[in-house]
C-alpha cells in the first residue's frame, strides 16, 4: 500500500495537481507516520505555496533532509533565524549543512539578509565548491560584487569536480541498473507471450509496479526541495540517486533510475558490479518471491529460450554494431540512455579515438561462428545470472568486458566534452554577469558578444545586454535590446522593470502604457509589473498613483530592492523627503550595492543643504559605480558646496570624459568656474555644451547671468530670451524673468532686495 501511495503522490506533483498530491500524501502520512514520508507531505505542501503547513508539519524534526525543508519553509515565510537554527543547530556546532549544496546556497541568502556579509560570501562559495553548476550562488556572488573571475569559479576544478561526480558516483551504477532494465526488457521483446506461463507474466508485471514507487519515493525525498521536490521536475539523472532510509527498507540495493531505457540496443548484458564482482540488481528482496513462484524447468525453458532469439535469431549481436558503427564512423550508441549521437560530438578527443580504435580492431573475425559462440557463452552466463545468489561466481566473456571498457571509454570521452563545454558556457555568461554587476558595461557587452547566435538571442541574455546599454545611458541601444528579449521570451519577466525606466527616460508613453498592461495581464503577482505600471503612471506626473503601484510591488515581494527605490523617487517628487529617506534606506538593507538608493539619499541630503550627508552617500555610491557620469557630476557638485572647489572641478572631469554626451557634467563644471569668476573658461564650456544641447533652457540662462556679471546687459537679455523661447519649466521661467527684472542690479545688492 505504501508504495502505490507514493507512486500516487509523484505522479499527481509532475501532473501538478498540488492539491491531489496533498490528499493522497496525508492519507500516506496517516497510514505510515514517518519522518521521510512527512518530508514529501511538506514538499507538496510547499510546491502548492503552502509554507506554513510546511513549517508546522517538519518542525521539531531531526533527519538533514528535514531540517532543510523546514529552514525552506521559515525562509520563505522570513523567519530567517529559525532558518538558520535549522541549517546550524546551535548544539551541533560542527554538524554539516543539510542537503550539500542547496543547503549552502540557502543559509548564504539567509545571512545576505541578515547582514552578513563575509558569511553569506563563504557560504555562496562553498555551495559552488560542491556543485559547480549551481549558478545561482555564483549569480549572488556578483550581486554581492565577490565573485571571482568566471575562468576561475567554472575552470579546472570545476571540470574535475563534475568529471568525478559523473564518472566515479554515478556512471558504474547507472550502467548497472540500465543494464539489468535493458536485458530484461529485450528478453521480453524477444519471446512472445506464449512462451510464459501466466503466473510468470503477473509476477514479472508485479515485482515491476513496486520497482517504481521505491525510487520515486527515493528521488522525492532526498532531493528535497532544492533538487525535485520545489523545482517542480522530476530529476532524470541517475548520478545523483542516494537510498533513503524508507528505499533501504524496502530493498537491499539501490532502486533503478527513474527514467528507464527501453531500448533494445542497450549496454552489454554482462555488468561488473561495484566491488569488482559480477552482479545483477534483481538480488533484491522484492523481487525476491519470483523465485518461488517459477517453475525451475520452465525457468531453465525460457532462459535457453532467451539465448536462442537474442543471440541466433536477432542477426548482428550489438557488440557488433557497436564495432561497425564506430569503425565507419558515423553514430555511436551511448550506454545507459538509448539516444543516438553523431560522431562530431567526440569531436578530436583521444579517449574517444581510442574507443573507437579499440573496437574497430575486431572487424577483421568472422561475424557467423562469433554470433554462434556468443550465443552458447552468453547462455551459460545467462544461467549463472538467474541463479539469485550474490556469492556465486559469474563466468565473464572477455570480448564482452573488452567492448563495454571501450564503451565505456566514449562515455568517459562524452562526459568530458559535455562537461567542458557547459563549463565554457557558464564561464562566458558568468563573466559577462560579473562585468555587469560591477559596472563594467561595455566589457560586459564584449564579452556577451563572444556567445553563440543561440545563447545571445535567449531573453536573459539580451536583458543583461539592455541593463548594460541602461547603465551606459544609451537608452536607444537598450530598448532594443529589451525589445528583442520580449520578442524571444514574451512571458518572460527578467529585467522588464528596467525596461520601463528605460522607456520612462525616452517618455515612450505608448510603448510604456502598453508595456505594463502586458505585463500585469501576464502575472499580477509580480513585482515587475507593478513596478512598469508605476513608472507609467510617474511619466505622465501622477506621483500618488505612481507610489500605489510601487507599493504594491514591495507588498508583493519585500526583497525587490528596486521596487524600494523608485518609491523613494516618488516621495522626492512628492516632496516628501522623511518617508523617501525611509524607502531607501529599506532598499539597502536588501541590496548594501543598490548604488541608485545612494545616489537617492545623497540627492535629498543636497536639496536639505545637509552638504556633508550628501557628499557621503555620493560617494558611496561613487564606490560602487565608478563609470557613472550622473554620480560624479552630483559628487562634485557636493565637494563644491564643501568649498573643495579643487577635488570638485577634477571629479566633473572624470564625469565628462566618462560620457561625452552627459550634458551634466559639463553644466555643473561651468556653474563652478562662473562662482570662482573664471568666466572666459566657463563661456567655453557653455559654447561647447550647446553643440551637445543645442534645446536646453538652462546652458543660456548660465549664459546669461554669466554676461550680467562680466556687465554685458545686452548679451545678458538676449541669452535670457533665448532660455525662455525653449520653453523651460514654470520654476525656471520664474527665475528667469526675475533675473532680467533684476538685470541693472549689482550683484552685491541682490541679497538685500
Amino acid at each position: 500500500m505504501e508504495p502505490i501511495l507514493i507512486d500516487c503522490v509523484q505522479h499527481s506533483l509532475r501532473d501538478f495537481m498540488y492539491s491531489n498530491a496533498i490528499f493522497i500524501c496525508e492519507r500516506l502520512c496517516a497510514e505510515f507516520p514517518s519522518e521521510t514520508n512527512l518530508q514529501l507531505l511538506a514538499s507538496c505542501y510547499l510546491r502548492n505555496s503552502q509554507a506554513y503547513s510546511a513549517y508546522h508539519i517538519l518542525k521539531g524534526t531531526q533527519l538533514a533532509q528535514s531540517r532543510y525543508l523546514f529552514a525552506m519553509s521559515c525562509f520563505r515565510m522570513d523567519l530567517l533565524n529559525e532558518a538558520e537554527t535549522a541549517l546550524c543547530p546551535p548544539n551541533e556546532p560542527s554538524a554539516e549543512v543539510p542537503n550539500g549544496a542547496a543547503g549552502h546556497y540557502l543559509l548564504g541568502l539567509i545571512y545576505r539578509y541578515t547582514d552578513r556579509r563575509k558569511s553569506a560570501i563563504h557560504h555562496f562559495r562553498e555551495a559552488l565548491s560542491i556543485d559547480p553548476l549551481m549558478w545561482a550562488a555564483y549569480e549572488e556572488l556578483c550581486v554581492l560584487g565577490a565573485a571571482e573571475e568566471a575562468s576561475v569559479v567554472f575552470g579546472e576544478a570545476a571540470a574535475r569536480c563534475l568529471q568525478k561526480q559523473y564518472l566515479h558516483h554515478g556512471l558504474g551504477s547507472q550502467n548497472l541498473h540500465v543494464s539489468n532494465e535493458d536485458r530484461n526488457f529485450s528478453s521480453a521483446r524477444s519471446l512472445s507471450l506464449e512462451d510464459f506461463s501466466p503466473r510468470h507474466l503477473k509476477h514479472m508485471q508485479g515485482s515491476n509496479i513496486r520497482d517504481i514507487p521505491g525510487n520515486y519515493h527515493n528521488s522525492a525525498v532526498i532531493g528535497g526541495a532544492s533538487a525535485q521536490s520545489l523545482t517542480g521536475s522530476s530529476s532524470n539523472m541517475p548520478f545523483y540517486n542516494t537510498p533513503s532510509p524508507m528505499a533501504t527498507q524496502m530493498s537491499g540495493v539501490a532502486p533503478p533510475p527513474l527514467c528507464r531505457n527501453m531500448q533494445q540496443n542497450g549496454p552489454n548484458l554482462n555488468t561488473v558490479g561495484a566491488d569488482g564482482s559480477p552482479k545483477s540488481t534483481v538480488n533484491s528482496t522484492v523481487q525476491a518471491p519470483r523465485r518461488k513462484v517459477v517453475d525451475e524447468g520452465k525457468l531453465r525453458k525460457v532462459r535457453k529460450q532467451i539465448s536462442s532469439r537474442l543471440f541466433i535469431d536477432s542477426g548482428t549481436r550489438r557488440s557488433t554494431r557497436l564495432s561497425a558503427d564506430a569503425g565507419s564512423n558515423t553514430s555511436t550508441m551511448m550506454p545507459g540512455n538509448g539516444n543516438t549521437n553523431t560522431s562530431k560530438y567526440l569531436g578530436g578527443s583521444k579517449l574517444s579515438s581510442m574507443g573507437l580504435r579499440s573496437m574497430a580492431s575486431r572487424k577483421g573475425q568472422t561475424w557467423s561462428n562469433e554470433n554462434i559462440d556468443e550465443g552458447i557463452r552468453n547462455e551459460t552466463s545467462e544461467d549463472s545470472r538467474l541463479n539469485v545468489t550474490s556469492s556465486s561466481a559469474v563466468p565473464i566473456d572477455s570480448r564482452s568486458l573488452e567492448h563495454d571498457g571501450a564503451s565505456a571509454l566514449l562515455n568517459t570521452s562524452r562526459i568530458m566534452l559535455g562537461t567542458s563545454e557547459i563549463l565554457s558556457l557558464l564561464g562566458i555568461l558568468g563573466e559577462g554577469y560579473r562585468l555587469s554587476c560591477l559596472y563594467r558595461c561595455q566589457d560586459a557587452l564584449d564579452v556577451f558578444l563572444k556567445l553563440s547566435h543561440k545563447q545571445y538571442n535567449t531573453s536573459w541574455v539580451l536583458s543583461q545586454v539592455g541593463k548594460s546599454y541602461f547603465e551606459l545611458v544609451d537608452y536607444l541601444e537598450a530598448d532594443r535590446a529589451f525589445s528583442l528579449a520580449r520578442r524571444a521570451s514574451p512571458y518572460s519577466l527578467e529585467g522588464m522593470d528596467i525596461y520601463s525606466t528605460v522607456l520612462y527616460h525616452l517618455k515612450e508613453d505608448m510603448k510604456l502604457s502598453y508595456l505594463a498592461q502586458e505585463l500585469v495581464s501576464t502575472d499580477r503577482l509580480a513585482p515587475q509589473s507593478w513596478c512598469a505600471m508605476g513608472n507609467c503612471f510617474s511619466l505622465q506626473k501622477d506621483h500618488e498613483t505612481a507610489l500605489k503601484n510601487f507599493q504594491r510591488a514591495v507588498q508583493l515581494n519585500s526583497r525587490f530592492a528596486y521596487a524600494h527605490t523608485l518609491c523613494g523617487h516618488e516621495y522626492v517628487s512628492l516632496e516628501d523627503f522623511e518617508n523617501g529617506i525611509k524607502s531607501y534606506q529599506s532598499a539597502l538593507r536588501v541590496d548594501a550595492r543598490h548604488y541608485n538608493s545612494w545616489y537617492g539619499l545623497g540627492m535629498i541630503y543636497l536639496r536639505q543643504e545637509k552638504f556633508e550627508f550628501s557628499e557621503h552617500h555620493f560617494r558611496m555610491a561613487f564606490q560602487i559605480n565608478p563609470r557613472s557620469s550622473v554620480i560624479m557630476s552630483y559628487l562634485g557638485t557636493a565637494l563644491h558646496t564643501l568649498q573643495r572647489s579643487e577635488e570638485a572641478l577634477s571629479m566633473l572631469e572624470k564625469a565628462i570624459l566618462a560620457d561625452k554626451k552627459n550634458p551634466l557634467p559639463m553644466y555643473q563644471k561651468a556653474n563652478i568656474l562662473m562662482n570662482l569668476e573664471d568666466f572666459d573658461e566657463a563661456l567655453e564650456v557653455l559654447e561647447e555644451l550647446k553643440e551637445y544641447a543645442p534645446r536646453e533652457s538652462s546652458v543660456y540662462a548660465l549664459m546669461g547671468r554669466i554676461y550680467k556679471r562680466r556687465n554685458m546687459p545686452e548679451k545678458a537679455v538676449f541669452h535670457y530670451g533665448l532660455a525662455l523661447d525653449l520653453k523651460p519649466s514654470a520654476t525656471d521661467v520664474a527665475t528667469i524673468k526675475a533675473a532680467i527684472e533684476k538685470l541693472l542690479v549689482p550683484d552685491e545688492l541682490q541679497d538685500y532686495l
